[in-house]
């Protein structure tokens, strides 16, 4: 039996180990217990020691020692790239708009926008605040902003096409899934369901408690003697899951 801390590595050591016949535990390395003073010794034998008085302590079935992590399969590790890559180009897109239109601000230009099918020959009719055409350096600038911006738009539908082709999928099963479900709700599209059910809904939850928690939407309460206060959500969970919630709940209303 073995312990080791949720990392970069990813979980293809944990499903080695379960493959050779050892039982293997993945933890939350911030869910840990440590000294709070503020000078303490950390060592690889003082961690490794703290990892295994874990281990004990959680076959014990002591609670709140701390939280092992649900290790996906292949295929469900595998199919949430999907939305996360698509997460991930949305805000490459934005970044380049933004760097687009601050720099034709910087020249007093305003209302050119990057993602109309006419950016070029817009482009070409611009001038700046004073009368002048758009100096050639930065013409060329912008120009190849557009070319990363059109590779962008371009993987981005790309990736969409194999979200919605995920989804279909799912819809088509006989045993009604999570995203078929979703979809069927009222403000609930594409983009919602597929991130719901890939980041939160492709394991089982016992109650609404453990999807707030993993969601990292659970209440933080601090309590002590005569201090009774909220300090909100925990925001220690799956960022994905809980900004869709969010956004989600202010659709709803």
């Amino acid at each position: 039996m073995v312990i080791q801390e949720a990392g970069l590595d990813g979980f293809w050591i944990h499903r080695v180990l379960e493959q050779e016949g050892i039982e293997s535990h993945v933890v939350d390395p911030a869910s840990i217990m440590t000294s709070r003073r503020p000078r303490r010794a950390k060592t690889d034998r003082i961690d490794g020691e703290a990892l295994v008085r874990a281990l004990l302590a959680h076959q014990r079935g002591e609670p709140r020692v701390c939280a092992m992590v649900r290790v996906p399969t292949p295929e469900e590790e595998d199919r949430r790239r999907v939305s996360r890559e698509l997460k991930a180009l949305t805000a490459e897109r934005v970044r380049h708009v933004n760097r687009v239109k601050g720099l034709l601000f910087a020249q007093g230009v305003s209302g050119y926008e990057p993602l109309r099918r006419d950016r070029r020959a817009q482009l070409e009719q611009l001038q700046t605040g004073d009368g002048r055409p758009l100096p050639d350096h930065m013409k060329r600038q912008i120009s190849r902003e557009l070319d990363r911006l059109e590779l962008l738009l371009e993987q981005i539908k790309a990736v969409a096409a194999e979200r919605d082709v995920l989804l279909v999928s799912a819809a088509e099963d006989t045993v009604p899934a999570p995203a078929k479900l979703l979809l069927a709700l009222k403000g609930i599209g594409p983009d919602f369901a597929s991130v719901l059910w890939q980041e939160g809904l492709y394991r089982h939850f016992d109650n609404r408690r453990q999807v707030a928690a993993y969601a990292g939407l659970a209440p933080t309460p601090w309590k002590s003697g005569s201090v009774d206060r909220e300090q909100g959500v925990s925001k220690s969970g799956n960022p994905r899951l809980r900004t869709t919630m969010l956004q989600l709940a202010w659709l709803w209303l």
